[in-house]
C-alpha cells in the first residue's frame, strides 16, 4: 500500500456510541418509513380499485401525521403508522367495487 506520510496518532478513534445512535437512528426511520409507504399504497389500492378518493386522501392524511408522529417517538416508531395502514387494508377488504 501507498504510504502517505501520516502517522497512526493522525486517526482519530472511532466513537462507536455515536456509531451506534447513527445505527439506531437509521433502522428506526427505515422502520417508520416502510409502514408509511406501505400505507400509501393501501390508500392508492382503494383509490383506484373501489373508487372511494375520499378514503384514500383521508387514509393518506391520516398516514402523514402517524408518520410524523412515529419518527418523533421511538417508543411507538413502526406502529403510529401501522394504524392507517391497518384501517385502509380493512376498507379494501370490506368495501364494494366502485364502477
Amino acid at each position: 500500500m501507498a504510504d502517505h506520510g501520516h502517522p497512526a496518532s493522525d486517526i482519530p478513534q472511532m466513537d462507536y456510541r455515536e456509531h451506534e445512535r447513527t445505527y439506531q437512528g437509521f433502522v428506526h426511520f427505515a422502520e417508520v418509513g416502510t409502514v408509511a409507504c406501505l400505507a400509501i399504497v393501501a390508500a392508492l389500492a382503494v383509490g383506484g380499485t373501489k373508487h372511494a378518493w375520499g378514503i384514500a386522501i383521508i387514509g393518506t392524511l391520516l398516514t402523514l401525521v402517524g408518520t410524523g408522529v412515529g419518527i418523533a417517538s421511538k417508543g411507538i416508531g413502526w406502529r403510529a403508522p401501522a394504524v392507517p395502514f391497518g384501517l385502509l387494508m380493512l376498507a379494501l377488504l370490506l368495501l364494494p367495487a366502485g364502477h
